[in-house]
């Protein structure tokens, strides 16, 4: 009877806490985020142009750009994209975490939410192809401080009501669904719905229940083999090794095309990548397959139906940029590496709040921010909603203000398009009389050719932090044009 007293005053304390640190990050949010009509904006490899041809306001017929160079036209192309990648976000009244009653994960889960979303960005491409973008995604409303304040108070007064008259729990139980309905009418209506039937199903994957395969409870689950307990602060390289485990692991039929591989010491061993690309997901050992053709094109969706041998490999690589604060020297090759259209992102943020960098404007990043509580999803429903896995207001941060420790992430869909990558990126990385020392590096053969504890370790590879003293402006939230 004590136990279930006290595990009461758990949960209570569980909901003030979700409230408060929404409210706190509500109050923090400005409303508007500011970019500039005159530099392009990079979102993962796309580059858009507000500037338009009156000079006054960006037209909406302007954004058919080169498509050599990725260039997009107009304000509502880069709204739809930016919308259209997967937001996750803090969650709350989801069924209790393994390891404690924890219900939440306001105020610390946000290093997972921002790896979790790197995630979702690699299989977007693998699932659905970089050309895609949600249809709802235009019609999404700006989340503004005042809603979002509002909103948590409708939400703690919710959750109190359920708390004293003893509503159950919704439970966790019941399978992720995959898709199988078949659409009717024209090829392209067909398509449409096939897409969005692959993007629901996706988003489940990332459910907050337990059955979820890269869910918050599965990887708050193989953090535990790691030493780390919900509640914990999570590391963007302790992310990078439970996210890669997540993957392998993952036994949803959608998953068996793809998996992770993390660098060791700053270091990618070329031939562990093509293994990962080359080996069966079971049974068999690498090398034992024969080197398979290059997956198709990621414009067009991807089922589940992929071979073992034609795996994709999501690269995931911690590096540290500096000592006690990002290394000035760092910021062009930060700004190179979120232009390459096989980048999915930079896990990262400030110290002690992670954040999901997407792309860049000038010396300021964009990111995608989990500090913001939102009520648990059932995705076990056919028809759960989708509008808060969608973010339609991207932020700002400036290179000055990013913390040093990091994962780079990359998307490789075979063995041809890894030795693309890698030697598009060793050029990135060669040292020159300004950069002598690259953020990572490339080596031939195995890791396990190497003595590993003889080889370079992080602290070896920064560069000497030096300090800059010019001054920055922070912008935040929804965004208008200057």
């Amino acid at each position: 009877m004590e136990n279930k007293g006290s595990d009461e005053v758990e949960k209570l304390k569980t909901k003030f806490m979700s409230v408060w640190h929404n409210v706190k990050y509500s109050w923090a949010l400005k409303s508007k985020t500011s970019f500039s009509r005159n530099s392009p904006v990079f979102l993962l490899g796309r580059c858009y142009h507000f500037k338009a041809e009156d000079d006054d306001y960006p037209s909406e017929d302007s954004h058919e750009g080169s498509d050599e160079d990725f260039v997009m036209g107009n304000v509502e192309a880069f709204r739809k994209d930016f919308a259209s990648r997967v937001w996750l976000t803090y969650r709350e009244d989801f069924p209790p975490l393994p390891g404690g009653t924890l219900t939440s994960d306001c105020g610390w889960g946000c290093m997972l939410r921002a790896g979790q979303m790197m995630l979702a960005q690699a299989l977007v491409l693998r699932v659905l192809g970089r050309d895609w973008s949600w249809p709802e995604a235009p019609t999404l409303q700006a989340l503004d401080a005042e809603t979002r304040a509002t909103t948590a108070a409708k939400r703690l007064v919710a959750s109190l009501e359920a708390s004293l008259q003893g509503t159950p729990r919704i439970s966790d139980s019941g399978p992720i669904l995959a898709p199988q309905a078949q659409a009717s009418g024209s090829a392209e209506e067909a398509d449409a719905h096939l897409k969005e039937l692959y993007h629901r199903n996706l988003v489940s994957w990332f459910g907050d229940v337990s059955s979820a395969p890269l869910g918050l409870h599965r990887l708050v689950r193989l953090g535990l083999t790691m030493g780390k307990q919900a509640g914990d602060w999570y590391g963007p390289a302790v992310v990078a090794h439970i996210l890669k485990k997540a993957v392998k692991e993952a036994m949803d039929p959608g998953l068996a095309g793809i998996t992770a591989y993390v660098s060791q010491d700053c270091t990618v061993y070329s031939v562990d990548v093509m293994d990962c690309h080359k080996a069966p997901r079971a049974g068999e050992t690498p090398g034992e397959t024969p080197e398979s053709p290059p997956v198709a094109q990621n414009s067009q969706p991807s089922c589940a139906a992929t071979l073992p041998e034609d795996r994709a490999v999501i690269i995931l690589i911690p590096v540290r940029l500096g000592g006690e604060r990002t290394n000035p020297e760092y910021f062009d090759f930060v700004k190179s590496i979120l232009s390459l259209d096989y980048c999915i992102g930079i896990i990262g943020g400030k110290p002690k709040q992670a954040c999901y960098f997407v792309g860049f404007q000038d010396d300021s990043l964009i990111y995608m921010d989990p500090h913001y509580c939102q009520s648990f999803v059932n995705v076990s429903t056919s028809d759960f909603p989708l509008q808060s896995y969608h973010c339609p207001s991207p932020k700002k941060m400036p290179f000055s203000k990013m913390d040093p420790s990091c994962t780079i992430g990359f998307y490789s869909k075979s063995v041809q398009d890894y030795e693309r990558i890698r030697e598009e990126l060793s050029k990135l990385l060669e040292p020159s009389p300004k950069e002598k020392y690259p953020a990572f590096t490339f080596v031939q053969g195995r890791s396990a050719d190497y003595d590993l504890s003889a080889g370079l370790n992080t602290e070896k590879r920064e560069w000497p932090f030096i300090r800059d003293t010019r001054r920055t402006v922070t912008t935040t939230g929804d965004f208008v044009l200057l």
